[in-house]
This record gives C-alpha cells, sequence and structure tokens, in this order.
C-alpha cells in the first residue's frame, strides 16, 4: 500500500479526492488554507477535472458544494473555524434539506488563535444542527474519515461536519492510501422537493432529521474512529478527543496508559461507550480541544453521580492548545500553571514585509489624520491589519471580515468625522461590497480605502477575486465614478495620495480610494518562475 508524507490538510484533501469527490470549493482561512491548494495541485484532481476553484466566500462555498450534492455528486466546502460564521445560514439549514450526492463540510479550528479572532469550537455547530461530526486524531484518520464521512452522508442524506485543529491540520505524518473510487453520476434526488424550505416541507424534513438521531449514535457506537481501550487502574477513566488522543498517548508511548481510555472521533457521543467508562472508574478526565462540549455533557449524562474533570473545574487551562505536558498534569491531578516565558526571549511582532505597498498607503493615511486625531480609521482582516502595532498605530477595529465598511459607516450616521474604512481586495469581494451598497444607498459620508494588492496575501497569495474588477463593482454598486480613485502606493507619490485623501474626506458622500500595487512575495515568486 503507498504511503504518503501529508499535513492532515492535505491528508483531508487526498482522502476526498480518492473517496470520488467531484467537487471542492473553499475559502482560504488559516489553518484550513492547505486542503484547496492540494486538491489544485494534485494531478489526480486535474485528470478527473474535479472542480477545484477559490470561492468568493464561505456561504458561497458551501452552497456550491450543496448545490453539487443536489445534482447527485460528492462534494466537500472547507473553511476556518470563523468561516463557519459565515456560512452558518446554509450550513445550519442543509442539515434539513440534507444531502444527495455525499458532502463534508471541512472547518480547521485555531485554539490558542495563532491567527484568528477568537477561539470558537465547530463542534457546537455540529451538535446544533443535529448532524453526525468527525474529529480526527491523526492524518490517517483524516485521509480515512474522507471515505467514511461521503459514506454517512449518502446512507442517511446528511452533510457531515469533519473537525480539525491547528496541530493536526499543519503537521506531517505517512498516510496509506487506498486504490480511488469512481465519481458519482449526475443524480437528481428522488425527492425534488428535498431542497425547498418552505415551512411545510421544512417540518417534514426535521421531523426526519430528529428521527435519525438513534442511528447517529448507533453509528457513533460502532464506529472505527470510536475506541474503548481497557487499562487495569479504575482509579481515574479518560475520555480523549480528536488530537487530544494524541497528546495523552506521547505520554505512554513504552508503558502504555494505566487508565481505561474512551478515545472519541465521531459524534455525537457514544453513549453505551461512556455509561461502561462510568461505570467501572471513580471519575473521569475529559481531554478536548476547544470548548468543554463533552465535559458539558457528561454533566447531563451522569448527573452528580461522579466527578468529571477537564476545562471547567481547572485540571486543564479554559483557553488556549491542549499539549502532552498540560495533559500528563491532569492525569496526574497536578493543577496547571501558566509558564512564563524567559526574559532572555525577545518579542518579535510580525510587520509589512519590505517594500509592501501598504505602508506608503498608511504613510499617507497617517499624515491626514494628524488633522483630526486618532480613531476615525475603521479596518479589516488582512495583512493591512498589521497597521494596528508600531510604528503606524493606524487603525481602531479588526472584527470580521467586511465589517470595516460597515462599522464605519455606522460611526459615520452617529456623527464621527471623518470616517475612513481601510479594506482589502479580496475581503472587500468576500463581504465588503453589500455594506458599500449601504452606504451608497444612504449616501453616507464616508471614504473606502480599499488596498488592493491583487491577491489574498495574509493566506500566502492566493488568487483574488477582485483582480482588475474593482472600479467596475464599486460603478455597479453606485459610487459616483468621479470618487473611484485610484493611486499607486509609492514613495515618490506621497504627496498625490495625501492630497487625495483630504480631497475625498471633504467630499459630501461615499468616496472610495484604490491604492494599486502587486503584493511583494507573489511578485517575487512570479519573477522566480519567470526567470
Amino acid at each position: 500500500m503507498e504511503k504518503l508524507l501529508l499535513l492532515g490538510d492535505e491528508a483531508l484533501a487526498q482522502g476526498a479526492i480518492d473517496a470520488g469527490m467531484s467537487g471542492m470549493y473553499a475559502y482560504p482561512g488559516t489553518p484550513s488554507t492547505e486542503i484547496m491548494e492540494y486538491v489544485q495541485r494534485s494531478k489526480s484532481a486535474k485528470e478527473r477535472n474535479i472542480h477545484r476553484k477559490w470561492s468568493a466566500n464561505e456561504k458561497t462555498a458551501a452552497e456550491s458544494a450543496l448545490g453539487m450534492s443536489y445534482a447527485g455528486k460528492r462534494s466537500m466546502c472547507a473553511m476556518k473555524h470563523v468561516g463557519l460564521n459565515v456560512a452558518a445560514d446554509c450550513f445550519m439549514n442543509s442539515a434539513i434539506t440534507g444531502a444527495n450526492g455525499g458532502t463534508i463540510v471541512a472547518v480547521a479550528d485555531d485554539p490558542s488563535m495563532h491567527s484568528s479572532q477568537n477561539e470558537q469550537d465547530s463542534r457546537n455547530y455540529g451538535k446544533f444542527a443535529l448532524i453526525p461530526m468527525l474529529e480526527p486524531s491523526s492524518q490517517q484518520e483524516c485521509y480515512d474519515m474522507a471515505f467514511h464521512a461521503f459514506d454517512i452522508s449518502e446512507r442517511y442524506q446528511v452533510p457531515i461536519l469533519l473537525r480539525l485543529t491547528t496541530r493536526l491540520s499543519h503537521s506531517r505524518s505517512g498516510v496509506a492510501v487506498k486504490p480511488f473510487k469512481n465519481e458519482n453520476e449526475l443524480k437528481l434526488p428522488e425527492d425534488k422537493r428535498q431542497f425547498v424550505l418552505l415551512p411545510a416541507i421544512a417540518r417534514k424534513r426535521y421531523k426526519m432529521l430528529l428521527a435519525n438521531q438513534e442511528k447517529f449514535e448507533l453509528e457513533s457506537e460502532e464506529s472505527p474512529f470510536n475506541k474503548y481501550i481497557n487499562g487495569k487502574d479504575k482509579k481515574l477513566g479518560i475520555i480523549a478527543c480528536g488530537i487530544s488522543f494524541n497528546y495523552l498517548m506521547e505520554n505512554y508511548q513504552d508503558t502504555g496508559c494505566p487508565y481505561p481510555v474512551l478515545k472519541v472521533s465521531q459524534y455525537p457521543l457514544p453513549r453505551k461507550h461512556v455509561e461502561k467508562l462510568s461505570s467501572e472508574c471513580e471519575r473521569i478526565l475529559v481531554l478536548e480541544e476547544g470548548s468543554p462540549i463533552v465535559e458539558e455533557m457528561l454533566k447531563g449524562y451522569l448527573g452528580n453521580c461522579l466527578k468529571v474533570s477537564g476545562r471547567l473545574d481547572g485540571s486543564l487551562p479554559r483557553d488556549g492548545e491542549l499539549n502532552p505536558n498540560l495533559v500528563l498534569k491532569a492525569v496526574n491531578g497536578i493543577p496547571f500553571q501558566i509558564e512564563s516565558i524567559p526574559g532572555v526571549v525577545a518579542a518579535r511582532p510580525p510587520k509589512f514585509c519590505n517594500g509592501c505597498g501598504h505602508i506608503d498607503a498608511y504613510n499617507a493615511l497617517n499624515e491626514v489624520m494628524k488633522e483630526y486625531g486618532d480613531g476615525h480609521v475603521l479596518s479589516d482582516i488582512g495583512c493591512y491589519t498589521l497597521a494596528a502595532l508600531p510604528p503606524f498605530n493606524s487603525i481602531n477595529s479588526c472584527v470580521d471580515m467586511g465589517a470595516s465598511i460597515t462599522m464605519a459607516k455606522g460611526a459615520a450616521d452617529a456623527g464621527l468625522f471623518p470616517a475612513i474604512a481601510v479594506i482589502g481586495d479580496s475581503t472587500f469581494t468576500h463581504s465588503g461590497m453589500t455594506g458599500l451598497l449601504d452606504a451608497v444607498i444612504e449616501n453616507t459620508n464616508m471614504v473606502v480605502m480599499i488596498l488592493d494588492n491583487s491577491t489574498t496575501g495574509m493566506t500566502g497569495g492566493q488568487d483574488s477575486h477582485a483582480v482588475d474588477r474593482l472600479v467596475s463593482i464599486c460603478e455597479g454598486l453606485g459610487v459616483h465614478k468621479d470618487h473611484i480613485i485610484r493611486v499607486t502606493p509609492l514613495k515618490k507619490n506621497h504627496e498625490e495620495m495625501v492630497r487625495i485623501i483630504r480631497q475625498e474626506i471633504n467630499y459630501k458622500g461615499v468616496s472610495v480610494i484604490i491604492p494599486t500595487r502587486e503584493c511583494m512575495q507573489t511578485l517575487k515568486r512570479k519573477t522566480k518562475a519567470n526567470k
């Protein structure tokens, strides 16, 4: 059997290709980006003509994947955890519509917020939607679960949530691959009204979803990914979810864990396994990456008849990633302590790349803002968010994708002048366009700066939907063409940019300034490739 050395993201992508996937949809977001990138590079995906283009955002990705499922083909969409917020409308309703061809929603969570605004746990969404979830503990399981997820999806006509975390997504291991399966034939649903969520149909579909809950639980109890491992010492029973199982076993590579362990990688929680563990052990320790979801569920299952420890009682930290040391301390009943960083380690905050056009754009904006004071610039998510740090200290917000324009509009509505929104080209086409439309409809007195580096820079330089389209999009949304101004952010153009920003601040209406210069990293790659 052939073995490949793969990241967790890549293993899932290869598994989906080999399991007969016909379409991959995604918007880049760390730590999920490499799933789509692997499919785009894959020779077999190219030979089989698997769809593998980036989507405008996570909502359009999820809806496109559901559309391919409607047509009977196997599909997958991928995103990071906050991307699931964007896709939530489709995600929640797809649990009611169900699936036709198998469909996977792959979400990579980011505990410890290495590159994210929050630390949310996507298992909450799966539990909320009442659909089966898979949480791999190894790269091999990432691969194998793609086959398993598509099969379950088609067996019960339901989408499957597959949850990864940063450490698994971005670490490598040998993965044994299987012979690939043929893609499904085009086949429309037998029930042609299955995807029509009129209330009368939705009520019927919801009852069907509820009726399947016992079957989903039985699937979990019989799942090859959930495992009860016996141990001699019954003083403690351990439930290890997803990658936390690896953290546990790393401490017992030579001796084996002396305590009974329930490995959980498929949800809903396998109740019979939990009851067996609780009946045999004096107390239970729950190891899970993210929220204390299983720990809270156990308190409902078991009441006060058994002590349950984990993130809620302080046995493990309430936030951040787990690791083998934290897990071992929790197993041994030692309270965790926050480890201090040695004084000799100097902090090195991220910064703009040398020669980045954003530097010149912010230098011009900062000069103008000296006349008005701090607190006027609402920003967004991307490379340009680094202007929150010294020496720029330019921006005053970074909340979610697209929020710069709508927050600046709200601030302008409240009377703030000037109100400046700063957004990137890819983020603008992701979720900034609707906010600009709101501003145009009300002729809000504000300036929008779209920093155009012709790529999705923060996640590695993926294609941007905005390339060569920004001016026409803004005109189409109703911005007056005289107040859509392109500039080239270079040091030699500093005075021109200052003049334009001042001029547009004084215009009573919506202005869009587009500083345009290609990302230095993508330019370097192109130059190297051309050589």
